[in-house]
This record gives structure tokens, sequence and C-alpha cells, in this order.
């Protein structure tokens, strides 16, 4: 009898718990293949890192956090970082200006809006070593088509890849030039998601664009704005491709990022042990900066709400 009472005070699963439930079957197939292509290869990173092991090499020797230690006290380590934080701060600070000036733009035109967008978006179709080998031969010294065209006008041009200042600047020219399309269509889809009738109501009390942008249009964008400013930092943090086509890491290693810091250790140097603790410090710098951006972020959002 008791059995029975108890039975019955138990709690009814409702449909809607059983199908929801159901739901996670769904999730293995992903989970496993994010398992297989991220977790694995992230762990194994982090196994070989506390090893000294050279590719190729039958011996791996233990060495624990040592390779970390070494890294952590090579100046060349942290001038690879500088020179990321730069790039990644110059060009994702670009990318985000020209980006939003251009989804504003196209967003305030009453015609022919797509056309423009399909237009600015060009340079983002073409794949980044493409436009890269592009830009490079027209930033060549003598010959260039810059230089060309200022030496018809009698103006001296610098050297644009051999000078570590005008190669900074270069880089983070090229990397904004090929993904500001990119930031520009994010933003342009989240301006159409916007409340109009707040805008219209604040240009009714006679609200200028400028104060339509600062205090409308952007608090409204802050989710939008992270999703894309951490995108956008985790790619240049990994920038890789295009430093390597247009500078090669020089003149000396003025555009060595870490990336191509971690290239060498692995692939040219051999040193896998050494190079997969450096991805790792890497990933913790990465997921720092991304959480302290969002966090503050979020809190001016909420003060500003």
């Amino acid at each position: 009898m008791n059995a029975g009472r108890s039975n019955r005070a138990l709690p009814q699963r409702s449909p809607v718990m059983r199908w929801q439930r159901g739901l996670w079957l769904f999730l293995v197939p992903s989970f496993g293949l994010m398992a297989l292509v991220l977790l694995w290869p992230l762990a194994y990173a982090a196994y070989l890192s506390t090893f000294d092991y050279y590719l190729g090499s039958k011996e791996m020797r233990f060495v624990g956090l040592a390779n970390y230690v070494q890294l952590l006290s090579e100046a060349r380590l942290w001038q690879s970082l500088w020179t990321t934080i730069i790039i990644a701060l110059g060009s994702v600070g670009v990318e985000f200006a020209l980006g939003f000036i251009l989804a504003f733009a196209l967003y305030r035109l009453t015609f022919s809006a797509r056309v423009f967008m399909i237009l600015l978006f060009l340079p983002h179709i073409i794949t980044p070593v493409v436009a890269t080998l592009f830009l490079k031969w027209i930033l060549t010294s003598n010959w260039g088509l810059i230089d060309a065209t200022l030496m018809t006008f009698n103006i001296g041009p610098p050297d644009w890849l051999g000078n570590p200042y005008w190669a900074k600047v270069c880089v983070i020219l090229a990397d904004a030039w090929i993904f500001t399309p990119f930031v520009m269509l994010v933003l342009y889809a989240a301006l159409q998601a916007l409340d109009q009738a707040q805008i219209e109501a604040a240009s009714i009390d006679g609200a200028d664009s400028w104060r339509l942008i600062r205090h409308i249009i952007l608090p409204s964008l802050v989710p939008v704005i992270v999703f894309t400013v951490s995108v956008r930092l985790m790619d240049v943090f990994r920038f890789f491709d295009a430093v390597y086509v247009l500078t090669g890491g020089g003149p000396g290693t003025a555009t060595e990022t870490v990336t191509m810091y971690t290239y060498q250790l692995g692939f040219q140097l051999l040193q896998v042990g050494k190079a997969s603790a450096l991805g790792i410090i890497t990933l913790i710098i990465v997921a720092t900066i991304i959480a302290t951006f969002s966090h503050i972020l979020q809190r001016g959002y909420r003060r500003s709400a």
C-alpha cells in the first residue's frame, strides 16, 4: 500500500519534457565531431607541451612546465606578442570604424543598397593569400603601383615593406581591406533588426544622427559588437597567411606575430613541444582578452540601459 502511494507521489514527466530530453540526442553527432576536430587536438597539444620533443625524433623527454617557463622568459615571445596586439587592435579598430560607417550608410540608403553591399563585399570573397599577393605587388618598392604613381609626381615613397613602421601599417591595412566587408555585413544585418519606432520617436524629439548613433543604435548593437569584435580578435591572433605572404615576419622580426613564431618553432626548428606550449599560452591570452573586452562592453551596456 505504501509502495503504491509512493509511486503515485512521483512526478510524472510531461510529453514536452520527454520531447525536449530527446533533442539532446541530436547534439551527439555535433559534439562528437567537435571533440574529434577541436578537443582532441587541444588535449594532445597540451600533452606535447610538457615534453621536450622534436618532430621526427623517437625520443620524448618529459619536462613538465619547463617549455612554458622558457618561453615566458624569452624576449622574442613578448616582442611577437606585442606586435600581435598592435596589429590586432589596429586592424580590428579600422575594420569596426569603417565597417560601421559603411553599414550605417547602407542602412540610410533608400535605393540600390544591395548593389553597393555586393560591391563592397567583393574584397572578402577573394582568398586572403591571393588578395595579399595583389597588395604585395601594389606595395613593392620602386616598380609597384603606388611607388610608380608617386614617382610620376616626383614624390619619393617610403619603403613600404622594408621599413619596420610602414610594414606594420601595411599589414594592418591589408587585414582591414580584406575583413572590413565581413564586419560591415554583420553590422548591417543587425541594423535591419533595430526597433524603428524608437528611432522615429527620437528623431521626432529632435535627435540628430550623432545622438541616434550614440544613445540608441550603438547601445542596441552591443551584443553584435561583442560577437563581431571577438571573432575578429580571434582571427587576428592566428593571423598568418597575410603576414607570411606580405612580409614573412620582417623586416627582421618587425611584423612577426605569435602565430609566425609558433610556425617557426614547430615547422622550421621542429621544436614541437615548445611550439605546443606557445599555442596553449596564446589560447589563454586570447581567451583573457576577449573575456575582458566582453565584460567591459556588457557592463557599459547595462549602465547605459
